[in-house]
């Protein structure tokens, strides 16, 4: 007897790559307690001079391919301080049925998380979806910034993916501060006529006490920026009541959105104590 074959929306992923980090305080510093990761994700965690504890993602094949399920998950122990980021952009290429990547981090008191990885870029006939969720106890602070690209715009891919679909939750005890899904489509019309001359997007997210001073300092500093016509960057500032900053920019580059984006983050060092920038893996 010969089964029938299994449609695209049913097939098992081709690739399920699942990870787990946990930070905890040892004295004056943060240390990786766990690093776990199966195939295709990896976890570097290379020492720095500061207090707080690095980790960068990647996966074998350089990017996410058809059938792909990345799964990752963040445990920041009271007190601890962590940066995680990638070890370059997160590549999606074609995948006629999809692949999705799920990040899901709880952050204890007093600990602060540094969500920061290098931008998405989709590709031509690429469908992915992600999620991110975050759970913070009451005085935690999170550092997210989320970037996405218009793809290999320089060989004349621009927007061209088939689907992009982006959920972010963040809870602040049993409050939600943010949930939210962005859905770029072709179907709800061309992407590049809906984006006009920009080529990149970026969200950016202050939670907590740690931040209240730099979240303060940015708004005004993006408040009182003048609108000007064909501007290079647009962004806009949303203070999420006493607990947050939601920050949104739109750029006619990716070059400049990574460029503000870390200008905008530039307190960054002191709070962790080393620069990742300067000592980027």
């Amino acid at each position: 007897m010969s089964l029938a074959p299994l449609s695209p929306l049913h097939e098992t992923p081709r690739r399920a790559g699942f990870a787990h980090l946990a930070f905890e305080r040892a004295g004056p510093r943060t240390v990786v307690r766990t690093a776990l990761a199966h195939s295709p994700l990896r976890l570097l965690t290379p020492r720095n001079h500061g207090h707080a504890a690095w980790a960068y993602t990647s996966s074998f094949g350089g990017g996410l391919v058809d059938g792909d399920h990345l799964s990752l998950q963040v445990d920041v122990a009271p007190g601890a301080a962590a940066w995680v980021s990638s070890q370059g952009a997160n590549r999606v290429y074609r995948s006629p049925s999809g692949c999705r990547s799920d990040v899901s981090a709880r952050v204890g008191e007093d600990a602060l998380l540094a969500w920061v990885p290098d931008p998405t870029a989709c590709f031509t006939g690429a469908r992915y979806s992600q999620t991110l969720a975050f759970q913070l106890a009451p005085g935690a602070s999170l550092v997210l910034a989320d970037l996405i690209t218009s793809g290999r715009s320089a060989s004349g891919e621009r927007w061209a993916f088939s689907h992009y679909a982006s959920t972010l939750r963040v809870h602040v005890g049993e409050r939600a501060l943010v949930d939210e899904r962005w859905l770029l489509d072709p179907t709800h019309g061309t992407l590049p006529e809906r984006l006009g001359r920009f080529e990149a997007m970026a969200t950016l997210l202050l939670v907590g006490p740690a931040l209240a001073t730099v979240r303060e300092a940015l708004h005004a500093r993006i408040t009182a920026l003048p609108v000007t016509s064909r501007a290079l960057l647009i962004p806009s500032s949303s203070p999420l009541g006493t607990q947050g900053l939601l920050v949104r920019a739109a750029a006619m580059s990716v070059e400049e959105l990574v460029r503000t984006t870390r200008d905008w983050l530039s307190f960054l060092p002191a709070l962790l104590g080393d620069d990742p920038w300067a000592r980027r893996v």
